[in-house]
Protein backbone atom coordinates (compact mmCIF):
# COMPACT_ATOMS: atom_id res chain seq x y z
CA UNK A 1 0.00 0.00 0.00
CA UNK A 2 2.93 2.18 1.12
CA UNK A 3 4.70 2.19 -2.03
CA UNK A 4 1.16 2.77 -4.65
CA UNK A 5 0.72 5.52 -2.29
CA UNK A 6 4.09 6.74 -3.44
CA UNK A 7 3.32 6.81 -6.98
CA UNK A 8 -0.32 8.04 -6.50
CA UNK A 9 0.14 10.57 -3.64
CA UNK A 10 0.22 14.17 -3.78
CA UNK A 11 2.60 14.40 -0.75
CA UNK A 12 5.83 16.03 -0.56
CA UNK A 13 7.54 12.61 -1.06
CA UNK A 14 5.38 11.91 -4.30
CA UNK A 15 6.12 15.01 -5.81
CA UNK A 16 9.75 14.77 -5.17
CA UNK A 17 10.05 11.25 -6.54
CA UNK A 18 8.37 12.29 -9.73
CA UNK A 19 10.98 15.33 -9.66
CA UNK A 20 13.34 12.92 -9.62
CA UNK A 21 12.11 10.55 -11.82
CA UNK A 22 11.61 13.24 -14.88
CA UNK A 23 14.67 14.27 -14.34
CA UNK A 24 16.69 10.99 -14.44
CA UNK A 25 15.07 9.90 -17.13
CA UNK A 26 14.83 12.74 -19.12
CA UNK A 27 18.81 13.12 -18.72
CA UNK A 28 18.95 9.50 -20.01
CA UNK A 29 17.11 10.27 -23.01
CA UNK A 30 19.06 13.18 -24.18
CA UNK A 31 21.95 11.31 -24.78
CA UNK A 32 20.08 9.74 -27.70
CA UNK A 33 21.04 11.19 -31.17
CA UNK A 34 19.37 10.56 -34.12
CA UNK A 35 21.72 11.70 -36.94
CA UNK A 36 23.53 13.53 -35.14
CA UNK A 37 20.88 15.63 -33.14
CA UNK A 38 19.65 15.24 -29.78
CA UNK A 39 17.01 17.31 -28.03
CA UNK A 40 19.20 16.69 -25.13
CA UNK A 41 17.89 18.09 -21.21
CA UNK A 42 14.69 19.13 -23.39
CA UNK A 43 13.77 15.52 -22.56
CA UNK A 44 13.07 16.39 -18.97
CA UNK A 45 10.09 18.52 -20.19
CA UNK A 46 8.88 15.44 -22.12
CA UNK A 47 8.90 13.03 -19.68
CA UNK A 48 7.68 15.56 -17.00
CA UNK A 49 4.82 16.15 -19.65
CA UNK A 50 4.42 12.23 -19.74
CA UNK A 51 4.31 11.68 -16.23
CA UNK A 52 1.83 13.77 -15.63
CA UNK A 53 -0.20 13.20 -18.60
CA UNK A 54 -1.02 9.25 -16.93
CA UNK A 55 -2.58 10.98 -14.37
CA UNK A 56 0.27 11.41 -11.44
CA UNK A 57 -1.69 14.10 -9.05
CA UNK A 58 1.39 16.33 -7.12
CA UNK A 59 1.25 18.91 -4.54
CA UNK A 60 1.34 22.05 -6.86
CA UNK A 61 2.43 24.49 -4.24
CA UNK A 62 5.28 22.54 -4.35
CA UNK A 63 6.00 22.43 -8.05
CA UNK A 64 5.53 26.09 -8.13
CA UNK A 65 8.18 26.77 -5.72
CA UNK A 66 10.44 24.06 -7.29
CA UNK A 67 9.99 25.86 -10.75
CA UNK A 68 10.78 29.20 -10.01
CA UNK A 69 13.69 27.78 -7.57
CA UNK A 70 15.40 25.70 -10.67
CA UNK A 71 14.08 28.99 -13.09
CA UNK A 72 16.69 31.31 -10.76
CA UNK A 73 19.06 29.31 -10.27
CA UNK A 74 19.68 28.60 -13.89
CA UNK A 75 19.54 32.39 -14.77
CA UNK A 76 21.94 32.76 -11.99
CA UNK A 77 24.05 30.63 -13.03
CA UNK A 78 23.90 31.69 -17.06
CA UNK A 79 24.65 35.43 -15.90
CA UNK A 80 27.67 35.06 -13.74
CA UNK A 81 29.30 32.83 -16.87
CA UNK A 82 28.05 35.16 -20.14
CA UNK A 83 28.82 38.38 -17.71
CA UNK A 84 32.71 38.13 -18.16
CA UNK A 85 32.57 39.13 -21.88
CA UNK A 86 29.46 40.35 -22.50
CA UNK A 87 30.32 43.91 -22.44
CA UNK A 88 33.48 43.19 -24.58
CA UNK A 89 31.79 41.57 -27.36
CA UNK A 90 30.11 44.93 -28.41
CA UNK A 91 33.70 46.41 -29.28
CA UNK A 92 33.52 44.60 -32.74
CA UNK A 93 30.73 42.43 -34.26
CA UNK A 94 28.04 42.34 -31.17
CA UNK A 95 26.48 45.48 -31.66
CA UNK A 96 25.49 44.27 -35.03
CA UNK A 97 25.15 40.93 -33.76
CA UNK A 98 22.57 42.34 -30.76
CA UNK A 99 20.74 44.87 -33.47
CA UNK A 100 19.68 41.90 -35.49
CA UNK A 101 18.12 39.82 -32.50
CA UNK A 102 16.41 42.70 -31.20
CA UNK A 103 14.89 42.81 -34.81
CA UNK A 104 14.33 39.03 -34.47
CA UNK A 105 12.73 39.38 -30.60
CA UNK A 106 10.06 42.23 -31.94
CA UNK A 107 9.24 40.29 -35.52
CA UNK A 108 8.42 37.37 -32.98
CA UNK A 109 6.42 39.76 -30.86
CA UNK A 110 4.16 41.37 -33.77
CA UNK A 111 3.62 37.81 -35.36
CA UNK A 112 2.34 36.75 -32.38
CA UNK A 113 -0.18 39.79 -32.18
CA UNK A 114 -0.84 39.59 -36.08
CA UNK A 115 -2.02 35.89 -35.71
CA UNK A 116 -4.10 36.94 -32.44
CA UNK A 117 -6.32 39.17 -34.30
CA UNK A 118 -6.18 37.09 -37.76
CA UNK A 119 -7.12 33.65 -35.74
CA UNK A 120 -9.45 35.46 -33.37
CA UNK A 121 -6.86 33.82 -30.54
CA UNK A 122 -6.75 35.30 -26.67
CA UNK A 123 -3.52 37.42 -26.86
CA UNK A 124 -2.99 36.24 -23.20
CA UNK A 125 -3.16 32.40 -24.65
CA UNK A 126 -0.82 33.36 -27.20
CA UNK A 127 1.61 34.67 -24.73
CA UNK A 128 1.74 31.21 -23.58
CA UNK A 129 2.53 30.23 -26.88
CA UNK A 130 4.67 32.79 -27.88
CA UNK A 131 7.12 31.82 -24.79
CA UNK A 132 7.04 28.19 -25.90
CA UNK A 133 7.90 29.29 -29.39
CA UNK A 134 10.69 31.25 -28.34
CA UNK A 135 11.78 28.13 -25.91
CA UNK A 136 11.77 31.29 -23.56
CA UNK A 137 10.86 29.87 -19.58
CA UNK A 138 12.23 33.09 -17.98
CA UNK A 139 9.41 34.86 -20.49
CA UNK A 140 6.64 32.16 -19.25
CA UNK A 141 7.38 32.98 -15.57
CA UNK A 142 7.27 36.81 -16.07
CA UNK A 143 3.87 36.49 -17.97
CA UNK A 144 2.15 34.14 -15.17
CA UNK A 145 3.50 36.50 -12.94
CA UNK A 146 1.61 39.80 -14.74
CA UNK A 147 -1.47 37.41 -15.33
CA UNK A 148 -1.71 36.75 -11.40
CA UNK A 149 -0.92 40.15 -10.43
CA UNK A 150 -3.94 41.22 -12.61
CA UNK A 151 -5.80 38.57 -11.07
CA UNK A 152 -7.33 36.97 -14.64
CA UNK A 153 -8.70 33.94 -13.48
CA UNK A 154 -7.47 30.28 -15.13
CA UNK A 155 -4.93 32.16 -17.24
CA UNK A 156 -1.56 30.91 -15.30
CA UNK A 157 -2.71 27.24 -16.92
CA UNK A 158 -3.55 28.40 -19.99
CA UNK A 159 -0.04 29.93 -20.10
CA UNK A 160 1.35 26.44 -19.33
CA UNK A 161 -0.36 24.73 -21.31
CA UNK A 162 0.42 26.98 -24.68
CA UNK A 163 3.74 26.81 -23.64
CA UNK A 164 3.85 23.34 -23.25
CA UNK A 165 2.30 22.61 -26.75
CA UNK A 166 4.51 24.82 -28.57
CA UNK A 167 7.79 24.46 -26.55
CA UNK A 168 8.65 20.96 -28.53
CA UNK A 169 8.43 21.61 -32.05
CA UNK A 170 10.14 25.07 -31.16
CA UNK A 171 12.75 22.79 -30.47
CA UNK A 172 13.14 20.80 -33.67
CA UNK A 173 12.62 24.30 -35.42
CA UNK A 174 15.62 25.81 -34.31
CA UNK A 175 17.64 23.13 -34.99
CA UNK A 176 16.35 22.98 -38.43
CA UNK A 177 16.66 26.47 -39.20
CA UNK A 178 20.25 26.62 -38.22
CA UNK A 179 20.37 23.25 -40.82
CA UNK A 180 18.90 25.78 -43.62
CA UNK A 181 21.19 28.19 -43.47
CA UNK A 182 24.18 25.17 -43.85
CA UNK A 183 26.74 25.76 -46.63
CA UNK A 184 27.56 23.42 -49.57
CA UNK A 185 31.19 23.41 -48.66
CA UNK A 186 31.21 23.89 -45.03
CA UNK A 187 34.38 22.79 -45.04
CA UNK A 188 35.45 26.01 -46.11
CA UNK A 189 33.42 27.92 -43.59
CA UNK A 190 36.38 29.71 -41.24
CA UNK A 191 36.49 28.01 -37.70
CA UNK A 192 37.88 31.18 -36.14
CA UNK A 193 36.87 34.83 -36.52
CA UNK A 194 39.63 38.05 -35.99
CA UNK A 195 37.89 40.08 -34.01
CA UNK A 196 37.90 40.68 -29.94
CA UNK A 197 34.17 39.15 -30.33
CA UNK A 198 35.31 35.74 -30.69
CA UNK A 199 36.47 35.23 -27.28
CA UNK A 200 33.08 35.71 -25.06
CA UNK A 201 35.11 35.39 -22.19
CA UNK A 202 38.51 36.06 -20.97
CA UNK A 203 40.42 34.51 -19.13
CA UNK A 204 41.32 35.54 -15.58
CA UNK A 205 43.83 34.59 -12.87
CA UNK A 206 42.81 31.51 -11.08
CA UNK A 207 42.03 31.93 -7.39
CA UNK A 208 40.43 28.38 -6.16
CA UNK A 209 37.78 29.76 -4.47
CA UNK A 210 34.19 28.95 -5.58
CA UNK A 211 33.12 30.82 -2.62
CA UNK A 212 34.26 34.12 -2.89
CA UNK A 213 30.96 35.02 -4.75
CA UNK A 214 28.18 34.45 -2.40
CA UNK A 215 25.26 32.91 -5.07
CA UNK A 216 22.18 33.40 -2.75
CA UNK A 217 23.57 37.28 -2.16
CA UNK A 218 23.27 37.49 -5.50
CA UNK A 219 19.99 35.53 -5.42
CA UNK A 220 18.48 38.05 -2.98
CA UNK A 221 19.73 41.40 -4.97
CA UNK A 222 18.42 39.93 -7.78
CA UNK A 223 14.67 39.28 -6.24
CA UNK A 224 14.27 42.49 -4.58
CA UNK A 225 15.79 44.54 -8.24
CA UNK A 226 13.36 42.08 -9.82
CA UNK A 227 10.49 43.11 -7.86
CA UNK A 228 10.45 47.25 -8.73
CA UNK A 229 7.28 47.81 -10.72
CA UNK A 230 8.81 49.66 -14.14
CA UNK A 231 5.94 51.91 -15.23
CA UNK A 232 4.99 51.54 -18.92
CA UNK A 233 2.22 53.71 -19.72
CA UNK A 234 -0.12 50.21 -19.37
CA UNK A 235 -3.05 48.82 -17.11
CA UNK A 236 -0.51 47.32 -15.27
CA UNK A 237 3.58 48.02 -14.47
CA UNK A 238 6.39 45.34 -15.75
CA UNK A 239 9.26 43.70 -13.63
CA UNK A 240 12.75 42.17 -14.28
CA UNK A 241 10.44 39.60 -12.26
CA UNK A 242 11.58 36.40 -10.29
CA UNK A 243 14.46 35.36 -13.46
CA UNK A 244 15.08 38.90 -14.74
CA UNK A 245 16.35 40.43 -12.03
CA UNK A 246 18.61 37.46 -10.85
CA UNK A 247 20.07 38.02 -14.27
CA UNK A 248 20.86 41.37 -14.02
CA UNK A 249 22.78 41.20 -11.02
CA UNK A 250 24.36 38.07 -11.99
CA UNK A 251 25.06 39.72 -15.18
CA UNK A 252 27.00 42.48 -13.53
CA UNK A 253 28.48 40.26 -10.80
CA UNK A 254 29.94 38.31 -13.37
CA UNK A 255 31.17 40.97 -15.30
CA UNK A 256 32.67 43.33 -12.73
CA UNK A 257 34.33 40.29 -10.46
CA UNK A 258 36.52 39.09 -13.46
CA UNK A 259 37.26 42.88 -14.80
CA UNK A 260 38.22 43.49 -10.38
CA UNK A 261 40.52 40.16 -10.15
CA UNK A 262 38.03 39.95 -7.22
CA UNK A 263 37.75 36.28 -8.96
CA UNK A 264 39.26 34.23 -12.31
CA UNK A 265 37.13 32.60 -15.22
CA UNK A 266 37.80 29.83 -13.31
CA UNK A 267 34.70 30.67 -10.78
CA UNK A 268 32.48 31.91 -13.94
CA UNK A 269 33.51 29.16 -16.12
CA UNK A 270 33.71 26.37 -13.31
CA UNK A 271 31.77 22.83 -12.84
CA UNK A 272 30.61 24.71 -9.66
CA UNK A 273 28.45 27.51 -11.86
CA UNK A 274 28.20 24.58 -14.81
CA UNK A 275 26.44 22.05 -12.28
CA UNK A 276 24.44 25.16 -10.81
CA UNK A 277 22.75 25.86 -14.27
CA UNK A 278 21.77 22.33 -15.31
CA UNK A 279 20.42 21.56 -11.88
CA UNK A 280 18.21 25.17 -12.01
CA UNK A 281 17.12 23.90 -15.43
CA UNK A 282 16.20 20.71 -14.90
CA UNK A 283 14.46 21.38 -12.41
CA UNK A 284 12.15 24.01 -14.06
CA UNK A 285 11.89 21.99 -16.84
CA UNK A 286 10.89 18.65 -14.84
CA UNK A 287 8.03 21.62 -12.58
CA UNK A 288 6.71 22.55 -15.72
CA UNK A 289 6.31 19.37 -17.48
CA UNK A 290 4.73 17.80 -14.46
CA UNK A 291 2.22 21.00 -14.22
CA UNK A 292 0.96 20.97 -17.29
CA UNK A 293 1.16 17.28 -18.88
CA UNK A 294 -2.27 16.40 -16.97
CA UNK A 295 -3.82 18.44 -19.32
CA UNK A 296 -1.06 18.43 -22.26
CA UNK A 297 -3.37 15.63 -25.16
CA UNK A 298 -6.54 17.66 -24.08
CA UNK A 299 -5.29 20.80 -25.16
CA UNK A 300 -3.77 19.80 -28.31
CA UNK A 301 -7.09 18.30 -28.94
CA UNK A 302 -8.70 21.68 -28.86
CA UNK A 303 -6.18 23.95 -29.96
CA UNK A 304 -4.45 21.72 -32.50
CA UNK A 305 -3.88 25.34 -34.02
CA UNK A 306 -1.56 26.62 -31.57
CA UNK A 307 1.47 23.61 -32.69
CA UNK A 308 1.17 25.41 -36.12
CA UNK A 309 0.98 29.06 -34.65
CA UNK A 310 4.19 28.27 -32.75
CA UNK A 311 6.20 26.51 -35.49
CA UNK A 312 5.60 30.39 -37.04
CA UNK A 313 6.96 32.36 -34.62
CA UNK A 314 9.56 29.92 -34.01
CA UNK A 315 10.97 30.07 -37.31
CA UNK A 316 10.10 32.68 -39.61
CA UNK A 317 11.79 35.40 -37.80
CA UNK A 318 15.59 33.91 -37.63
CA UNK A 319 15.07 32.79 -41.14
CA UNK A 320 14.73 36.47 -42.29
CA UNK A 321 17.64 37.52 -39.43
CA UNK A 322 18.96 34.69 -40.85
CA UNK A 323 19.09 35.57 -44.34
CA UNK A 324 20.42 39.27 -43.53
CA UNK A 325 23.13 37.95 -41.35
CA UNK A 326 24.49 35.88 -44.04
CA UNK A 327 24.02 37.82 -46.82
CA UNK A 328 24.60 41.80 -45.77
CA UNK A 329 26.28 41.18 -42.91
CA UNK A 330 28.64 37.97 -43.63
CA UNK A 331 28.13 36.06 -40.90
CA UNK A 332 30.36 33.02 -40.15
CA UNK A 333 28.02 30.05 -40.20
CA UNK A 334 29.20 28.83 -36.86
CA UNK A 335 28.40 32.11 -35.02
CA UNK A 336 24.96 32.06 -37.11
CA UNK A 337 23.93 28.80 -35.57
CA UNK A 338 24.86 29.85 -32.13
CA UNK A 339 23.24 33.38 -32.33
CA UNK A 340 20.17 31.49 -33.27
CA UNK A 341 20.06 29.80 -30.77
CA UNK A 342 21.27 32.82 -28.38
CA UNK A 343 18.11 34.58 -29.77
CA UNK A 344 15.35 32.10 -28.69
CA UNK A 345 17.66 31.11 -25.44
CA UNK A 346 17.83 27.61 -26.54
CA UNK A 347 20.40 25.26 -24.97
CA UNK A 348 19.41 22.63 -27.25
CA UNK A 349 20.58 24.48 -30.47
CA UNK A 350 23.59 25.73 -29.07
CA UNK A 351 24.75 21.88 -28.40
CA UNK A 352 23.82 21.38 -31.92
CA UNK A 353 25.92 23.62 -32.86
CA UNK A 354 28.44 22.38 -31.26
CA UNK A 355 28.09 19.09 -32.81
CA UNK A 356 28.50 20.61 -36.32
CA UNK A 357 31.20 22.78 -35.55
CA UNK A 358 35.05 21.30 -35.41
CA UNK A 359 36.67 20.42 -32.17
CA UNK A 360 38.17 23.37 -30.97
CA UNK A 361 36.01 26.06 -32.82
CA UNK A 362 34.05 28.49 -29.92
CA UNK A 363 32.39 30.24 -32.87
CA UNK A 364 28.83 28.97 -31.41
CA UNK A 365 29.61 29.80 -27.61
CA UNK A 366 30.29 33.13 -29.00
CA UNK A 367 27.30 34.07 -31.03
CA UNK A 368 25.19 32.32 -28.38
CA UNK A 369 26.70 34.32 -25.20
CA UNK A 370 26.85 37.59 -27.46
CA UNK A 371 22.99 38.03 -28.11
CA UNK A 372 21.93 35.86 -25.27
CA UNK A 373 21.92 38.33 -22.32
CA UNK A 374 19.87 41.06 -24.40
CA UNK A 375 17.50 38.95 -25.96
CA UNK A 376 16.72 37.02 -22.22
CA UNK A 377 15.28 40.87 -21.47
CA UNK A 378 13.62 41.43 -24.27
CA UNK A 379 11.79 38.65 -24.37
CA UNK A 380 10.98 38.85 -20.09
CA UNK A 381 9.16 41.86 -21.29
CA UNK A 382 7.61 41.54 -24.38
CA UNK A 383 5.61 38.23 -22.80
CA UNK A 384 4.19 40.78 -20.41
CA UNK A 385 3.44 43.10 -22.58
CA UNK A 386 1.18 40.66 -24.62
CA UNK A 387 -0.37 39.89 -21.22
CA UNK A 388 -0.90 43.49 -20.95
CA UNK A 389 -1.72 44.69 -24.44
CA UNK A 390 -4.55 41.22 -23.85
Amino acid sequence: MWFTNLFTGSGVASTVLMLAISIFAGLLLGKLKVKGITLGITWVLFVGIALSACGVSLNHDMLHVVKEFGLILFVTAVGLQVGPGFFRSFKKGGLALNLAATVNVFLGVGITVLIAKLAHQDLTDMAGVYTGAITNTPGLSAATQAVNDLGIDGASERLAAGYAVAYPLAVVGMIVTCILFRPKNLAAEPTTVDTDASSVTPTGKKKGSILLIPVFVIIALGILLGSIPIPVGMKAPVKLGLAGGPLVVALVAGWLGVKKDWYGTDFTEGQGVHMLREVGIALFLAGVGLSAGADFVDTVKVHYMWVVYGVIITMVPPILVGLFCRLVLKTNYYTLMGMIGGMHTDPPTLAFANTVAPEGCKLPNTGYATVYPLTMFLRIFTAQLLVLMA
